[in-house]
């Protein structure tokens, strides 16, 4: 029996990154063998172990066979006889297909190392196109590794066009497309993600909508990079560098969905966009099965965009009823999620990505200032019933006009 660290781990690791998990492979075992050692088996589609003590995963090596449609439609061999090599053969990309064993001394037969050394993210054989669920792989690791100057090799790209041809990628399940592009999403370089699925013919098939904005042209002069596919990803770009939050990220990217509904007559126009994306996204949530705080937040976003956007030009009462219409009293943080997903559209054009966003700043003076009305006191007035909401509302828009005064008067002649 012989054990080896393999996997992401042996990657990071060449490639100077922190480590998070650790998988080892056991080459010449049998389950019988691992459970007298005191293993615990809980792999069900092919022997995986939990050690004894440190509860981390050992898996026997094992040859699979592709014996029906999706991800999931193989047979596995874990025999005692299966070799490294053959157990590495089946993995994705080379730069996954690297074992260590216990001295340290790297194996490595499918040029792992040379693709690190190039920056490559390549296929390891032909088996790669029995596996749908290695367009999303590939396209989330090229998102991942993008700030390292990692690139999908040609040939390996040609594969993942042929997957998409071949019709394979139906046959993945929401719950696995969604935890891709969530994984995706997570990383400093998203809108990678999407571009990858686009050069292979992915997008259209997984994420239609998205697909659907790009050659759809928008305002020169408000928008320089013209493509609204091309806006969407620069837009997704900008919310990566300006939060962490995966809500926001989502919202970000879906919140020009209605601009592909737009009627041809009218373009570059997109009048009433963010209401026509309303569907799409309740849509697009519904059938990959998106958290509904994403779902709501990008919702609140592809509503409001275009009045947060206007922020000065609105009445104070019109922006009480904002306030009131995305629920800020009970979820602040979502106006904190709106206004970040509005700079991220502003700047996430061609030439503007350093654009200031005053809207932001006042907008949130407003919500503290309208939060500061004291409704106890309102109540102590004598106030009961209805007249409490219309007092609070009253004294919450002479607040934000008084406030907008201000402003007004700094303004140079």
């Amino acid at each position: 029996m012989k054990i080896y660290l393999v996997g992401g781990a042996v990657r990071d690791a060449l490639l100077g990154l922190s480590i998070k998990d650790k998988d080892y492979l056991v080459v010449g075992s049998t389950p019988a063998e691992m459970l007298s050692l005191g293993y615990r088996q809980v792999g069900k589609d092919f022997p995986v172990f939990l050690h004894p003590k440190n509860q981390q995963e050992y898996a026997l090596a094992r040859i699979e066979r592709k014996t029906g449609s999706g991800y999931d439609g193989f047979s596995c061999d874990a025999n005692e006889h299966v070799s490294l090599e053959e157990d590495l053969l089946r993995r994705d990309l080379t730069i996954n297909a690297i074992a260590q064993d216990e001295y340290g001394k790297l194996h490595d037969p499918y040029g792992g190392q040379q693709d690190i050394a190039d920056k490559k993210l390549r296929h390891v054989s032909m088996a790669f196109v029995e596996d749908p669920l290695r367009v999303l792989r590939v396209a989330r690791f090229a998102a991942r590794f993008h700030p390292q100057g990692f690139t999908v090799a040609a040939e390996t790209l040609a594969l993942m066009a042929q997957i998409t041809q071949s019709g394979e990628l139906e046959h993945l399940t929401p719950e696995r497309v969604w935890q891709e592009c969530e994984r995706a999403m997570a990383t400093d370089e998203p809108q990678v993600f999407f571009e990858v699925l686009a050069q292979c013919g992915a997008l259209e098939v997984l994420f239609p909508e998205i697909h659907a904005l790009f050659g759809v042209p928008q305002p020169e002069k408000w928008h320089p990079e013209i493509d609204t596919g091309l806006h969407t990803l620069l837009s997704l770009k900008q919310a990566s560098l300006l939060s962490q939050d995966m809500a926001i990220r989502f919202a970000t990217l879906v919140h020009d969905l209605g601009k592909a509904l737009s009627p041809k007559e009218s373009l570059p126009k997109h009048h009433g966009h963010g209401q026509k994306g309303l569907p799409l996204i309740k849509n697009l949530c519904k059938r990959l099965r998106v958290p509904n705080d994403y779902r709501d937040l990008a919702l609140l976003v592809s509503d409001q965009h275009q009045n947060i956007h206007n922020a000065f030009e609105l009445k104070a009462s019109t922006v009480i009823s904002l306030f009131d219409k995305g629920d800020f009293w009970r979820k602040p943080e979502r106006l904190d999620g709106l206004l970040i997903a509005c700079i991220a559209d502003i700047r996430g054009r061609t030439g503007l990505e350093n654009s200031d966003y005053p809207q932001a700043t006042y907008l949130a003076h407003c919500f503290q200032l309208a939060k500061q009305i004291d409704v106890q006191q309102i109540i102590a007035q004598g106030f009961a019933g209805s007249d409490i909401k219309n007092q609070l509302n009253r004294l919450r828009i002479l607040a934000i006009d008084e406030y907008k005064l201000t402003l007004n008067e700094k303004q140079p002649n």
